[in-house]
């Protein structure tokens, strides 16, 4: 069978001083008529698991170990003894959500996974994240970048970045080495190319990203939620 890409969208609420603001993740699906492996299981494990159907789980990877990338791993992981992988350096965030149990894998960078007739190739793309990785599959086309890239841009933790310069690294040397016509499919929002966005590199390089943000998002829906959820980027490892 060939393998192929599905998207389940899964919603969440948070409250920001008294109002409540809806929140999308995206997980993503690969494989094919029988074996899948589900990128960023997030939320809603019912929902994820209802995609995924009759299909064998081989493995859940997690591009972050932040609270929305990872609540739904253990569910949708055990249901099939699936192995949860996840870069060491995210440990410490992975602890916040699951203090009793640790993933599986340690995920390395150039590391690979096979699901159908597909690898996935593992880029470390830190910078929202110490250990964010991305996941590239040259066979589809596309590459699993978390919140290491979006449609709108460099991803944000709390409506801030982290650290932008590891970020921006990341980006220009691993991500925009990829052909142009390489889906990129982020943990939120919609997809583009990575030649969509690979022209606005230099300006975001020459700290377009932080002159200033009149947006307004405070009133809208957040594109994350993270923005009150009290992460500790560098928790101490219980």
């Amino acid at each position: 069978m060939t393998a192929r890409i599905e998207r389940v969208v899964t919603e969440g609420v948070v409250e920001i001083d008294g109002t409540e603001h809806k929140v999308e993740n995206n997980t993503w699906i690969v494989g094919d008529d029988d074996e899948v492996i589900v990128v960023d299981a997030a939320r809603d494990a019912e929902k994820i698991l209802e995609q995924v159907g009759e299909r064998e789980v081989l493995a859940v990877i997690c591009t972050a170990g932040l609270p929305d990338h990872v609540s739904a791993a253990i569910e949708v992981a055990s249901r099939d003894e699936a192995v949860v992988a996840l870069h060491p350096k995210d440990k410490p965030l992975w602890r916040e959500t699951w203090r009793e149990t640790w993933p599986d894998i340690d995920m390395e960078d150039d590391g690979v996974f096979e699901v159908a007739d597909v690898q996935l190739d593992v880029l470390e793309t830190p910078g929202v994240t110490p250990g964010g990785v991305s996941l590239y599959c040259e066979a589809l086309g596309a590459v699993f970048t978390g919140k290491a890239l979006q449609a709108d841009g460099p991803g944000k933790l709390g409506g801030e970045y982290p650290a932008l310069a590891d970020q921006l690294t990341s980006i220009g040397g691993r991500l925009f080495t990829l052909p142009g016509d390489t889906r990129v499919l982020a943990a939120h929002g919609d997809e583009v190319t990575i030649g969509d966005l690979e022209p606005h590199f230099d300006d975001w390089v020459s700290g377009s990203l932080t002159r200033g943000d009149s947006s307004g998002d405070e009133d809208g829906p957040l594109s994350d939620g993270t923005r009150i959820s009290g992460i500790k980027l560098n928790p101490d490892d219980e």
